[in-house]
């Protein structure tokens, strides 16, 4: 379950992508002024420290981009080059944005919903009387993987941009989280997968891989 608090944010979530995009090799030709959200979706961290959430969006050249995000309460170790930036919240101060891509957390994250058959979290808002409203996720997602795989456990992560994908490499696990949507996708069907949906979207599109390697 993700608890998602009345807050006001400095810089925006919105503002720290359209910045960050332009810096990106799968993504030089964005524009920061020429980003829109298409949707988002979370995964819940175990340990609840973690905020972990993926942003679509769609780009002024008509890209549809995946950008995966982990907040934290405290830098990463070890994890610079992966920083999009910090921004100021009004309840939980400051918090440091990765690319999801190298951190742990996410790795984790993903890899159980990909390999468990499992779906994005549920979220709840904060509302003003201190109580919880349910909220509809703007994009659902589904792993292709089996109810019953026990949680994946990811202690460090190295990862590798190739073109339109990024590859996350942890001890045991291989992830390939697809940047660019759309389009035609890689020959990856004997690997477990997710896929989303969002308005719009005429059938669900591939958004990862992941496969489980010698160690």
């Amino acid at each position: 379950m993700a608890l998602i608090h009345r807050a006001q944010l400095s810089p925006t979530k919105h503002q720290l992508i359209a910045k960050w995009l332009p810096t990106r090799s799968w993504s030089k030709d964005s524009v920061a002024s020429q980003v829109e959200l298409v949707g988002a979706y979370r995964f819940d961290d175990p340990s609840g420290a973690v905020g972990i959430e993926t942003h679509v969006v769609r780009t002024g050249d008509v890209q549809v981009l995946q950008v995966p995000l982990t907040y934290r309460d405290a830098p990463l170790a070890r994890a610079d080059d992966f920083l999009v930036g910090t921004t100021e919240h009004s309840v939980l101060g400051r918090r440091w944005v990765y690319d999801g891509c190298g951190d742990p957390a996410y790795a984790a994250a993903l890899a159980t919903v990909i390999l468990s058959g499992g779906r994005e979290a549920q979220e709840w808002v904060e509302q003003a009387d201190g109580r919880s409203k349910r909220r509809e996720p703007s994009i659902r997602v589904v792993g292709s993987g089996s109810p019953g795989v026990g949680a994946v456990s990811v202690d460090s992560v190295s990862a590798m941009d190739d073109g339109t994908t990024t590859t996350v490499s942890a001890p045991g696990l291989e992830l390939v989280v697809r940047r660019v949507l759309g389009g035609p996708t890689q020959a990856d069907d004997d690997l477990e997968n997710l896929t989303g949906t969002w308005p719009g979207s005429a059938e669900p599109t591939p958004l990862a891989y992941a496969r489980r390697v010698p160690s």
